[in-house]
């Protein structure tokens, strides 16, 4: 990998050139992994025992796990960075806004729970904890957040030989890294590693909002 962007403005002007929509074509195109599948029917199943009913997905790509999540019954309200990835969403009828994870726009405790499937590995490390309080943020006390992240080793940087144009920046973490991100804002419910058949690492958290104790 080439050395990080300048600053985090410049990573997200990257990312969101390199989703646009050819991108967003290609995307749209790709089957799902079984693995995936797996892990958001298990994170469905642990919303469903939570009686959770609004998600908010960060970094939903062009749609496809928002439309599932709502053809499941949720709420479910989407954000990514780029706008031709956003048009696709919401031509699967998915409420869908062009949005930063720094910057949601949404009110405090807006949701019961939150999912996010390799998204904030394009999130600069320095910048990750400031991301997990902007999504803490916007859950309500005892809302769950499933973050998932390819990783396992630390390296950052613009991938060399990545086909998207401009080529993207990722943020790869260890296990005790991002865990301990996590437990800035959040209880960690559940945390394992997928190792999927082309090779990946993929990190699975499902996270929790602290409920506050009561006042005395």
């Amino acid at each position: 990998m080439r050395p990080v962007p300048s600053g985090y403005a410049e990573v997200v002007a990257r990312n969101r050139e390199s989703y646009g929509p050819d991108a967003a074509t290609e995307r749209d195109g790709f089957a799902k992994q079984p693995w995936k599948m797996s892990e958001r029917s298990a994170f469905l199943d642990r919303l469903r025992a939570a009686e959770a009913t609004t998600l908010l997905e960060i970094g939903s790509g062009t749609g496809q796990d928002s439309a599932w999540f709502q053809a499941a019954g949720l709420d479910v309200t989407a954000i990514d960075l780029s706008p031709a990835m956003v048009e696709r969403t919401r031509a699967k009828g998915v409420r869908a806004y062009a949005r930063d994870v720094l910057d949601l726009g949404f009110p405090a405790e807006s949701f019961d729970a939150a999912y996010s499937m390799n998204a904030l590995l394009h999130v600069p490390t320095d910048a990750l904890s400031d991301a997990l309080l902007s999504i803490s943020s916007v859950l309500r006390p005892g809302g769950l957040f499933h973050l998932g992240v390819y990783g396992g080793s630390p390296e950052e940087g613009v991938a060399d030989e990545d086909h998207h144009v401009p080529q993207r920046y990722f943020a790869f973490r260890s296990d005790e890294q991002l865990l301990s991100y996590a437990a800035r804002h959040f209880e960690v419910l559940d945390f394992h590693v997928v190792h999927a058949a082309d090779g990946v690492r993929y990190q699975s958290l499902t996270l929790v909002r602290p409920v506050p104790w009561p006042a005395r």
